[in-house]
């Protein structure tokens, strides 16, 4: 005969009193390992072309996701606006709105050379953050003269503006509030959407040689570029400038989504686009300062896996942050060598440079009817995120929330001192595990595992003997600690709570399923319901996991308070969550 229930939690908290605590000193990496924008970044060394090629998968992955193009999206019509055509020495330049987006409007500039030829190359030049966006014109950087020159060299050149700059003024520069964030809509997501449509623009002309198309961009310009040679297997040579590097990453949050740069970095990015041919160009006085001997190495490793160690390559100028002459000088030559095939230092000769009122698209008018703001554009981009997901996550669901949360389902976890723990991962659970006999079973409650003994549900299982594993998940319980989330852009870097939590049920229950046969009773409270939910959905043990009809329906504002993971919403949320459990 058992004690009364009471006796028993007298009992039962005894016992666990008297089990070992985790070790002195010992921290879970995710509270102790805090990266930002600022920290140094390395990239690991890959043996073989294989495992690269394994790595660029998983890589591609995340930055596709962490750029809100997946669930794939559909292009709408680009409806170009031109206005009045500029007659240049050499070239013309006509200022051209793209809608990129159903009611968003894209402002730029198009250089076309009047050399009489069929087919031209193409550059896509998305600008940095100088205050006046394409239409800067100082000894630093100007976009007329950069653009004008290689008008005249040979190339249609395309410049465009960052959001909220110029033209393209519908969006602030910087936003990106949580709600938004749960559906992946951010300046980052948008300017990357920008890119692409910009290249199905250039892609489209008849005087354009869609097989030669090449980017360049300085500083956040820099950022677009190697993002978008991550992306768009169209572009076939890329120049950035000032900002692949090691020692900072982009401060802006342009330059910055969630999950982007976890547990990768600019100069890991930038190595997808090997073996085709790249030129970083670095400057003395900023971050890209040591590029010649640290990150430069670091991407012809990368190039050497193909066998094509001479397709990158790397100018230094002894300047401070900048698009200057110089950096502009050399990547006119390397344009000029991949594409035209004439090698050789290029000068950068004198251009007019016209006034800002003949450079604007909408300088004599007013944006067309049916142009969005930020609401009525996040209305627009939720809803075509719903019928995304639900159209094309079917067979990958699994894997895209996997990706959303950053969660695994590990093959081998370790238990030492009251600890689970995946190897190499850092991470640490406590848990308190009870022998029984019978089907196993895991509770979770949002408070950890001494609340979680109290509850009804525990001690029924415990007076049945039954095999129970309670947890400690991430920041719960005897998890509590220190963890710095005010840093830059720490969703970037860092794995929300949450999605942490999730990965702790999951370690769970890989530990509990491969002590114990027979599928695991997964039984949860509170918000810890949420990491329940979505752990039993990913685990690839058996699992039963009871959920009431409705009960994971709660609205944007709820859910950033109840459950939050950036891009949840966009790859389906709780709706992929509770279907793969459906089809258990």
């Amino acid at each position: 005969m058992y004690p009364p229930v009471g006796l028993l939690n007298i009992i039962l908290l005894a016992l666990l009193a008297c089990l070992p605590a985790a070790p002195a000193g010992a921290a879970d990496r995710r509270n102790d390992v805090v990266l930002d924008v600022d920290s140094k970044m390395h990239m690991p060394a890959y043996s073989s072309l294989a495992a690269w090629q394994a790595r660029r998968g998983d890589l591609r992955s995340q930055i596709t996701l962490a750029t809100s193009l997946y669930p794939p999206r559909t292009p709408t019509p680009l409806n170009p606006r031109y206005s009045a055509k500029l007659d240049e020495d050499g070239y013309t330049i006509e200022a051209v709105a793209l809608e990129t987006m159903p009611g968003f409007w894209l402002g730029g500039n198009l250089y076309r050379p009047k050399d009489g030829q069929a087919k031209h190359p193409a550059i896509a030049h998305p600008h940095g953050h100088w205050k006046h966006g394409r239409l800067e014109n100082t000894d630093n950087y100007s976009a007329q003269r950069l653009c004008g020159n290689l008008a005249r060299m040979g190339f249609v050149v395309f410049a465009y503006d960052m959001v909220g700059y110029n033209d393209t003024r519908q969006l602030p520069h910087d936003f990106g509030s949580e709600r938004e964030q749960l559906w992946g809509f951010n300046p980052l997501a948008v300017q990357t959407w920008d890119s692409i449509r910009v290249v199905d623009f250039l892609a489209s002309l008849p005087d354009v040689d869609k097989d030669r198309i090449g980017v360049t961009g300085a500083s956040g310009g820099g950022t677009q570029t190697f993002l978008l040679t991550a992306v768009d297997d169209r572009i076939q040579a890329a120049v950035p400038v000032n900002m692949v590097s090691f020692i900072m990453q982009g401060g802006c949050v342009c330059e910055n989504a969630p999950g982007l740069r976890v547990a990768t970095n600019n100069v890991e990015i930038a190595s997808l686009f090997a073996p085709k041919p790249m030129l970083l160009v670095s400057a003395t006085g900023d971050w890209t300062r040591i590029v010649p001997r640290e990150e430069f190495p670091a991407i012809q490793s990368i190039y050497e896996l193909f066998g094509k160690k001479q397709n990158v390559e790397v100018v230094q100028i002894d300047a401070e942050h900048n698009y200057n002459r110089q950096s502009r000088e050399a990547m006119y030559a390397f344009f000029n060598k991949v594409f035209l095939g004439r090698p050789g230092p290029v000068s950068e000769q004198d251009v007019k440079i016209e006034p800002d009122e003949k450079m604007l698209a909408w300088a004599a008018s007013k944006m067309p009817d049916g142009a969005k703001n930020r609401e009525t554009l996040f209305e627009w981009w939720r809803e075509d995120a719903r019928r995304r997901a639900r159209a094309g996550l079917s067979r990958e669901r699994r894997r895209w929330l996997e990706r959303a949360l950053g969660a695994e389902c590990p093959a081998e976890v370790q238990a030492e001192e009251g600890v689970l723990s995946r190897p190499g991962a850092g991470d640490r659970v406590p848990f308190k595990y009870f022998e029984g006999q019978g089907a196993p079973a895991l509770y979770v409650d949002p408070n950890g595992m001494d609340s979680a003994l109290k509850s009804d549900k525990v001690q029924g299982w415990l007076k049945a003997k039954r095999p129970v594993l309670l947890i400690d998940a991430f920041q719960t319980g005897s998890a509590r600690e220190p963890r710095d989330r005010t840093v830059g852009q720490f969703l970037g870097y860092n794995v929300s709570d949450d999605a942490a939590r999730v990965q702790d049920v999951l370690t769970g229950l890989s530990w509990l399923t491969a002590r114990k046969r027979g599928a695991v009773e997964l039984e949860a409270d509170g918000a810890a319901r949420w990491w329940a939910l979505f752990a039993a959905a990913l685990s690839r043990a058996p699992v039963r996991y009871s959920v009431r009809p409705d009960e994971f329906k709660l609205s944007d504002e709820a859910l950033v308070q109840t459950f939050y993971v950036p891009h949840l919403q966009l790859v389906g949320g709780a709706e992929s969550a509770l279907r793969l459990l459906d089809n258990r």
